[in-house]
């Protein structure tokens, strides 16, 4: 198989096509043929040797999201058969003709959504229910910010904080993202290169901030925290060094956490996969999402699709197509 390899930490030009056999599964495991997968930040600081892959992962061969068709199961997996049209989260090896996953994280692609749109969902699906919505415990009424509005990650929040009830704020970089985020259902944006949300939010405080950011928006995301607001994070692009005032935490009664995915076990994967398919896929399948598509690149062009990312002229998601038959 073709896969894309890192062959050494450093900007996208490191990113090169070689030849490598196709992975052998276990008896849980899948082995997909994949059509598309999406590009995400992790694979970015992957790229560069900020974010090592867990054990058993491939470690040269980025890529966390995929979609494509089943070519191969393991005898104990029965859910799925050769054939089946599934999107999965992947602990890494997705930007190959070829990939192997646990069983328990695929999910079935919903009807009339492209491998390229599938491919652009687990990654952010996964992430935006467990921290938004596990983790951040966001409730019908209540208000949603979300930093970085117009990422992948952002235009899958807005969609479903919406779809759940919520109001949703997000902060963009330019007034064009920030008008794409209100056709998506956004209440309000906040240019943040030219307001200064903490001022725009402080009469008017939030429930609950999902940030990537990190850095100085941290004590910000407190001040505008309402009573029992929950901060969460996904990522620190900004800095993960900060300082808290513990008792100010203590009266407004915030919760702060935060996770990260890829090193979390096959059985909690299994189980938030199978929660999104009882309580997100319906609104896929009810045509109540709309995936948004930036560019899609052939996968020999992956360095351009890491120099698309690192850019942030994008609003949502960025794609990789393989070779088709």
């Amino acid at each position: 198989m073709k896969a894309i390899i890192i062959t050494s930490y450093g900007g996208p030009d490191v990113l090169k096509t070689e030849e490598r056999d196709p992975p052998m599964i276990d008896e849980n495991e899948v082995l997909i043929k994949v059509k598309a997968a999406g590009i995400n930040r992790p694979d970015i600081a992957q790229r560069k040797g900020n974010y090592p892959p867990p054990a058993g992962a491939p470690q040269d061969i980025p890529g966390l999201e995929v979609a494509g068709i089943i070519e191969r199961t393991g005898k104990n997996v029965h859910q799925w058969k050769t054939a089946d049209k599934v999107c999965a989260l992947v602990s890494g090896g997705g930007y190959a003709d070829f990939v192997k996953v646990n069983a328990g994280q695929c999910l079935p692609i919903p009807d009339d959504f492209t491998f390229e749109q599938a491919a652009g969902l687990p990654e952010t699906v996964f992430t935006v229910w467990h921290n938004v919505f596990q983790r951040g415990k966001l409730q019908h009424g209540e208000r949603l910010l979300i930093h970085g509005g117009s990422s992948g990650i952002g235009i899958t929040a807005i969609q479903l904080a919406k779809y759940f009830g919520a109001q949703v704020i997000v902060t963009v970089g330019s007034e064009e993202k920030g008008n794409r985020c209100l056709e998506l259902g956004a209440d309000k944006f906040i240019n943040y290169k030219t307001h200064d949300f903490e001022q725009e939010l402080k009469y008017n405080p939030v429930d609950v901030i999902l940030d990537m950011i990190g850095g100085t928006y941290f004590q910000k995301n407190i001040e505008i925290l309402k009573p029992d607001g929950r901060l969460v994070y996904i990522n620190a692009m900004q800095g993960n060094m900060v300082s808290l005032n513990i008792t100010q935490m203590m009266r407004k009664r915030i919760t702060i956490t935060g996770s990260t995915l890829r090193n979390r076990d096959a059985i909690f994967k299994a189980s938030l996969a199978n929660d999104i398919h009882e309580k997100v896929w319906p609104v896929f399948t009810e045509g109540k999402f709309k995936p948004v598509i930036f560019a899609t690149f052939p996968m020999e062009e992956a360095n351009k699709a890491h120099e698309l990312m690192e850019s942030s002229q994008h609003i949502g998601k960025i794609i990789l197509q393989m070779k088709q038959d």
